[in-house]
């Protein structure tokens, strides 16, 4: 993977949650908020059904994708 930044001269920045996990709640609280005032704003790259799966996580690795990758295997229910 740190090849991959490399040749890419892309940038791999971020923290171990898991290090945090005491301040779990209080963070969500906070981004929940800031989420919500749009302070904070997010992509989510949706593929419509469960056939789409393969192709969706070799596009991953691909950097196909902006943002979260999801696939909508079913309809939202109301």
């Amino acid at each position: 993977m740190e090849r991959q930044l490399l040749v890419k001269r892309a940038r791999m920045q971020g923290f171990l949650a898991f290090d945090y996990l005491r301040r779990y709640a209080h963070a969500r609280k906070e981004l929940e908020g800031w989420v919500r005032d749009g302070l904070i704003r997010y992509r989510e790259d949706i593929l419509e059904g469960i056939d789409k799966a393969p192709d969706a996580i070799a596009g991953l690795y691909r950097g196909d994708n902006l943002g979260k990758r999801l696939i909508r295997v079913a309809p939202e229910l109301a």
